[in-house]
């Protein structure tokens, strides 16, 4: 698989999501977006959640919602045809590959292509000159959890903002896992 190519199509359709949902409702403030995969590296899918949704959120467990893309109300929401097609691109990849030493570098390099895409939309100020607004940038993986400091350098890499500060003190109430 041509890396390269599933980057842009990635970006292009991460782009093609987030004008999507904030045309639908960015009234209700969209503070955050995400793209998320499987454990399997089969799917691509974006999410994003506003400020407006935070307000249903419980009090106890707020930063868990404001923070966790499987709890936002626009997952897997814009772009649906092109994340299909990335989503369609990537079984028919694994579908040719049974080797687990081929795969755990197709799956790396997969959610790594995922990070570069959203640190290329952040550097660019996509969010920002869209929203006007910082926006809470995120990768994250279904059932599946990163080592504490590979999610801590990705927050750090993705956010330069308020949200970063706020997601680095949420993860030092987690506990040692």
């Amino acid at each position: 698989m041509n890396f390269e190519d599933l980057k842009q199509q990635i970006e292009d359709a991460a782009k093609k999501a987030f004008l999507e949902v904030y045309e639908k409702h960015g009234a209700e403030k969209i503070y955050s977006f995400a793209l998320y995969s499987d454990e399997g590296a089969m799917t691509v899918c974006p999410a994003a959640n506003s400020m407006e949704n935070l307000k249903e959120a419980d009090e106890e467990d707020f930063l868990y919602y404001k923070y966790e893309p499987a709890e936002w109300a626009y997952e897997m929401d814009g772009a649906e045809e092109e994340f299909d097609e990335i989503c369609s691109s990537l079984r028919n990849i694994l579908d040719q590959h049974e080797d687990d030493e081929w795969f755990a570098g197709f799956q790396n390099k997969l959610y790594s292509t995922c990070i570069e895409v959203l640190e290329k939309l952040k550097n660019e100020d996509f969010f920002r000159k869209i929203t006007g607004e910082d926006v809470f940038l995120i990768f994250t993986v279904s059932d599946y959890e990163f080592e504490k400091e590979e999610q801590k350098e990705m927050i750090v890499r993705l956010n330069d903002n308020a949200y970063k500060d706020e997601y680095l003190g949420w993860m030092n109430t987690w506990g040692a896992y």
